[in-house]
């Protein structure tokens, strides 16, 4: 054993690595980024993960990709070869996340936040009763690897990943996602077509009439099985209403039809709204620490 650790010591000095922004106290500044570390340290990961903190803090970790249901990422160690790291979570399959876009889709209020570049909190909860949690419900769901000689999961070299994760997540909410199988581009298409398509408000399609030109059964063969997409907006909220003449609701016009709740959903967004949606640049042009200060910089231009 003592042969096996002999060559240990402190890490390598690397230049260029990915640095954590954060340099003391807690990692993470969103929601979803503090809560994803909370998870962790739910699972008696809390002590372990903190051996890694200098590591990311350092800028040890070379590299960190997020692909569906994967995450990599070389760490350089005291050994002269990087150590390659690997955490990988399950996807969610088609049919879940079909689920997930047309629960999405049928509020505005979503497709507003999402399209912002930001998830609202209540995001996680459409995730828990679509029967897939966003976040891992146990430390089985995650497979951890790291190729260095250490028995502890997390290994030092995974902590700094998971931190490092945490705050790709802060600059890029939608990494999150992508890493449990919709990237962003994919995700906002396909919530676009599910508000473009939610036209009637009764939520389903008008059959083809004998005027639209539309071919008959007959010459297309079986009508596909479409599912309607549920009214959503203020198609919803107005599909059950009479329709009364403009000219007896004159004095009614600028009146909700409907009560108002007492507190609408807002769209609050920060003033460094454009930084988290580019992500961090690349480290030839400044890397995370030109993203901070401009991220200081878009703060202080707001409170001005």
């Amino acid at each position: 054993m003592a042969g096996r650790f002999a060559d240990f010591g402190p890490p390598r000095r690397v230049d260029g690595g990915l640095k954590a922004r954060s340099t003391r106290g807690a990692i993470g500044v969103s929601w979803w980024s503090r809560r994803f570390l909370e998870v962790l340290e739910s699972f008696a990961l809390g002590t372990r993960l903190t051996r890694g903190r200098s590591y990311a803090r350092k800028g040890q970790v070379l590299r960190l990709d997020v692909t569906p249901g994967r995450v990599e990422a070389t760490v350089q160690g005291s050994r002269a070869e990087p150590y390659r790291v690997g955490i990988e979570l399950p996807v969610f399959p088609a049919a879940l996340w079909e689920r997930v876009e047309r629960d999405l889709a049928a509020q505005a209020f979503f497709s507003a936040r999402l399209l912002a570049g930001d998830l609202p909190a209540e995001l996680e909860e459409v995730f828990v009763d679509a029967g897939a949690p966003l976040f891992p419900s146990g430390v089985a769901e995650l497979t951890q690897r790291c190729s260095c000689p250490d028995f502890a999961v997390p290994c030092k070299h995974l902590a700094a990943t998971f931190y490092l994760l945490a705050e790709a997540f802060d600059a890029d909410p939608f990494q999150l996602l992508h890493w449990r199988g919709r990237g962003r581009a994919e995700l906002l298409d396909r919530l676009r077509a599910l508000r473009a398509g939610a036209t009637d408000p009764t939520g389903t399609p008008e059959p083809p009439g004998p005027d639209t030109g539309a071919p008959d059964a007959a010459a297309t063969g079986p009508t596909p099985n479409v599912e309607p997409v549920p009214a959503a907006g203020a198609a919803r909220v107005l599909a059950g209403l009479p329709a009364i003449p403009l000219d007896e609701a004159v004095d009614r016009f600028w009146l909700p039809p409907v009560p108002l709740p007492d507190r609408p959903p807002t769209l609050a967004t920060g003033p460094e709204l454009l930084l988290r949606q580019l992500g961090a640049p690349a480290p030839a042009i400044g890397g995370p620490g030109l993203l901070e200060r401009l991220r200081r910089a878009y703060r202080s231009f707001g409170r001005s």
